[in-house]
């Protein structure tokens, strides 16, 4: 192959890999004027009282790690994130095992329903809400602790899912 030939193939290479990279990735995220976030308490409509503040942790780990968000106060903040916890069962059998007597459970779920949205305050819009949304973790007696934490990656997951669709 002569040397003009061979820098022909390279100058089309070049070409090539040039117009394929023009375009960019756009979408992900939140609108791009969304740099601050206001988490306000959300509203614990069970006898649960610590899933005020697991809610707010996971709801904030969302935010800010997953989503690039700085939380700011309510009256400062770009975006507002709201909502209740309106249901929690922490004891739904899910494995038994017979015995002599009596049955043992193996494996339990607990149960949890949240209704959420986050709001766009400079422009006054819903940017996205779930309602009534449904998350449940699995866990092994007594360790409903487990079964909660996996139930809140599960909220995690499905707000910063939420929010990136949007755009």
């Amino acid at each position: 192959m002569s040397g003009k030939s061979l820098r022909a193939g390279f100058l089309v290479l070049g070409c090539v890999l040039t117009q394929s990279c023009i375009y960019g990735f756009a979408g992900g995220g939140l609108p791009p004027h969304i740099r601050t976030v206001a988490i306000l308490p959300f509203d614990n409509q069970t006898a649960e009282p610590q899933l005020t503040q697991e809610v707010a942790e996971a709801v904030r780990e969302a935010m800010e790690s997953r989503l690039g968000l700085r939380a700011s106060a309510e009256s400062k903040a770009d975006a507002i994130v709201r909502g209740s916890i309106t249901a929690y069962e922490p004891d739904i059998p899910l494995s038994v095992q017979p015995g002599r007597g009596q049955v043992s459970v193996t494996r339990r779920r607990i149960q949890m329903a949240i209704s959420i949205e986050i709001y766009d305050q400079r422009e006054e819009r819903m940017l996205w809400q779930r309602s009534r949304m449904i998350l449940d973790g699995e866990y092994q007696p007594p360790d409903e602790a487990q079964g909660r934490k996996l139930a809140l990656e599960k909220l995690v997951a499905d707000i910063v899912d939420g929010a990136q669709s949007q755009w």
